[in-house]
């Protein structure tokens, strides 16, 4: 396999970068309104965050977020939703 053959990117992402994966209070797999902010499920690199992160059911994924130093432009100070595109990402780092 030659260097053309895997996608290219000229960005760098440190994915050893300290993150932490917060959880917003929920009931019945929504938000809850009143709650002040999402809390703390675990401190560590961005990797292990996203990797914890992607080990949650997907219908729940909405709940949950990742703090980290932001990288433009692909990594914001907070990131949620669908991370799917920064995990393939560190695969090919």
């Amino acid at each position: 396999m030659s260097d053309n053959d895997e996608p290219r990117t000229d960005r760098h992402i440190n994915f050893d970068a300290p993150a932490a994966l917060r959880k917003w209070p929920s009931l019945n797999n929504q938000r809850r309104t009143e709650a002040t902010g999402p809390y703390l499920l675990r401190e560590g690199t961005l990797d292990e965050c996203l990797r914890e992160f992607l080990d949650k059911p997907a219908p729940t994924r909405h709940l949950y977020e990742i703090h980290t130093s932001p990288q433009p432009p692909l990594v914001a100070d907070v990131l949620s939703g669908d991370l799917g595109e920064l995990a393939r990402l560190r695969e090919f780092l």
